[in-house]
């Protein structure tokens, strides 16, 4: 392994070139398959939040990114460099903190950030110049000398996410970086994923579906090991607003009247009586509800579009298979 600086290599890449690929990924636990055929890419400057409910294949979909696992299919490049054929240089464009921040509690933070630099093949002579950087983008100045004991939990995460960058790696993984903090905290851990995302590629792993719109541009729901979601913000946004209408009759036909609907998906019952119809984005059956509604005499009152949290499109895309999921994948 060469000893140069890692942001050395990558000076020459090409921004519009994907920074990670992730071609036709599966993964086997004997006769479980735990990742089905997942394919996507990231491109520097971009924070994708990666989601999905426990036992989908999300950690697994991680380990493998991380160079942790190998897959049983497909390929990992990360900064043009394949996971499998030449996994050190691949794991050298990775920056990585896991859910519990591998620190030494005994050390301040210099001492550690002066290990993860050694650790990282940062030549000595430019090990404090990375430490220094990366204290300062993790609003660590002031904390050098500090026992890492001695932190709160929301300063911890800070030298977690140092330690994750001190080399300079062109992707970040962090996976639940606010599990555990004060809204004051989160907040703060948030502000620095986004500055991260200016000049990283990053990938989110989380729960907490209010901060993948906070803080991501892209957004991917796995869910039995397959990807159910991969969109835009923007996109996702647009989704919310316009797939879903809410209803109201003075007399309600058959929820089942509505569901054979062309372009309905689901039905949910609101309070006071309403009625939230979920539709392909495609396929809007509001023309067909409304003349149905006149011929039928339903009494038709109320329509208008809803708008959908993504909590609740989270839910739908991942509930129906819920009760088959028994793996800690």
């Amino acid at each position: 392994m060469s000893d140069a600086h890692p942001a050395k290599e990558i000076a020459g890449s090409s921004p519009t070139e994907p920074l990670v690929e992730v071609s036709h990924l599966s993964r086997f636990y004997g006769p479980l398959q735990a990742v089905k055929d997942v394919s996507f890419a990231i491109r520097s400057g971009e924070v994708l939040g990666f989601l999905g409910p426990n036992g989908a294949g999300k950690t697994t979909t991680m380990q493998i990114l991380s160079g942790n696992l190998a897959p049983s299919a497909g390929t990992v490049r990360i900064a043009g460099h394949d996971m499998l054929a030449d996994p050190r240089a691949a794991k050298r464009q990775i920056g990585y903190l896991p859910e519990q921040p591998p620190l030494y509690r005994e050390l301040t933070v210099d001492e550690f950030l002066d290990y993860c630099a050694a650790l990282n093949r940062i030549p000595r002579p430019a090990r404090r110049d990375a430490r220094e950087a990366a204290k300062d983008k993790c609003g660590l100045r002031d904390s050098g000398r500090r026992l890492i004991g001695n932190l709160s939990k929301g300063y911890q995460q800070r030298v977690g996410i140092a330690q994750a960058i001190i080399h300079l790696p062109p992707l970040v993984v962090l996976d639940e970086p606010t599990v555990g903090l004060d809204p004051i905290q989160i907040r703060e851990i948030r502000a620095l994923i986004r500055e991260l995302g200016k000049t990283h590629g990053v990938i989110l792993s989380t729960h907490i579906l209010p901060e993948v719109q906070a803080v991501c541009d892209h957004v991917q729901i796995i869910n039995r090991g397959e990807l159910v979601l991969n969109e835009s913000i923007a996109g996702l946004e647009r989704h919310l607003k316009s797939a879903s209408l809410t209803i109201a009759f003075h007399h309600p036909p058959a929820v089942a009247t509505l569901e054979s609907l062309p372009g309905v998906t689901s039905i949910k019952t609101e309070s006071e009586g309403r009625l939230h119809v979920f539709h392909d984005i495609e396929r809007n059956p509001t023309e067909s509800i409304i003349r149905l509604a006149a011929e039928q005499g339903w009494g038709l009152y109320e329509i208008r579009p809803g708008r959908l949290s993504l909590e609740q499109l989270f839910v739908e895309l991942t509930t129906d298979d819920a009760a088959a999921q028994d793996t800690g994948t």
